[in-house]
């Protein structure tokens, strides 16, 4: 085996494992709505670029300690490129006239969620929808 074609393996493992513990650590904080649990996914010194959150960790586990308990994530897709992150998702059963469909873009440091960016749109009906297609998944929200 060639040294390039082993270091493909190892940053595929290290890929896999980052997208694995950034989909946890979503469900942990936006679905089961565990501050605590979340803790260890989330760096102190975590940096938010968000509009919509304060300032770091402590920032966003108050908005969710905030936020009602319909409140849930879904993941359609993840990617990768070593600590580098991208989640496409929805997030619902939030107090808002729509669902909001999220890019959000991680940074890991040591293990951890070290600095957040994210790109948010409300979710498309039918009737609003341009071109004919849902944002998420393949159906329209009800």
């Amino acid at each position: 085996m060639m040294l390039g074609q082993e270091s493909c393996k190892m940053t595929g493992s290290i890929e896999a494992t980052n997208k694995a513990l950034v989909l946890e650590a979503f469900d942990t904080l936006f679905n089961k709505h565990d501050v605590t649990a979340a803790e260890r996914f989330w760096s102190p010194n975590y940096i938010q670029h968000s509009a919509h959150i304060p300032p770091g960790r402590e920032g966003l586990f108050e908005l969710v300690r905030n936020a009602p308990s319909t409140m849930r994530y879904e993941n359609s897709l993840i990617l990768a490129d070593g600590n580098y992150l991208i989640l496409h998702g929805r997030f619902s059963g939030m107090p808002r006239p729509a669902n909001w469909i999220v890019a959000d873009i991680v940074r890991l440091e040591n293990g951890r969620l070290a600095e957040h960016w994210d790109v948010i749109e409300d979710e498309a009906t039918r009737a609003t929808s341009v071109s004919g297609l849902p944002m998420f998944g393949d159906s329209f929200p009800e």
